[in-house]
Formats: C-alpha cells, structure tokens, sequence
C-alpha cells in the first residue's frame, strides 16, 4: 500500500497531507469541494472570517452526509443475490445484457 504526500489547498490555505494512493483523487475532490462551499456561502451570506466559514461548511456538509440513507451490509448483499440471480436467469435465457 503506497502513500502519497499532497498538498491540498482549502479556503485559501494549503495544508500538508500524507493519504493512500489509491485514495489521492477522492482527497483532492474533497478539498475542491470543501472550498467550493466556503466561497458559495461567502457569496451568499456576510460572513468574512474564513473559521466561520469554514465551522458552517463542515456543518453544512456534515448535515448533509447525515441525511444521505445509509446501505446496510444486509441490503447490499440483497441486492448483490439478486443481481446474481438475475444475470444468471438472463445468461440462460440468452438475453444479451
């Protein structure tokens, strides 16, 4: 598992940060959009000082995140057979997928 060191630029300000390779992209998406939420609430209310902005992004994320429905290791598993399954029936069948 290789590690890599970034760099990652957020509201301004560049912060050191060491991450699994394969999990460089999703940093560096993160921090775009970390940012890109800062300056849309900079633009749309009077907050100036970037911990505020900052403290109401990760709120606002984390609000966010929380009413995203969560997928249970059971339901995916459901829905794993039932792939499974159906595939299967289509194979036989000779229903190109």
């Amino acid at each position: 598992m290789t590690e890599v060191s970034l760099k990652v630029l957020i509201a301004g300000r560049t912060y050191p940060i060491t991450v699994k390779q394969e999990d460089e992209q999703m940093v560096l998406n993160v921090a775009k959009m970390i940012t890109d939420k800062v300056k849309e609430m900079e633009q749309n209310y009077a907050i100036r000082d970037k911990q505020d902005l900052l403290a109401m992004t990760a709120l606002n994320l984390l609000v966010a995140q929380q009413n995203t429905p969560k997928k249970s290791p059971e339901l995916e598993k459901e829905i794993n057979q039932l792939d499974l399954f159906i595939s299967e029936y289509l194979q036989k069948e000779s229903i190109p997928l």
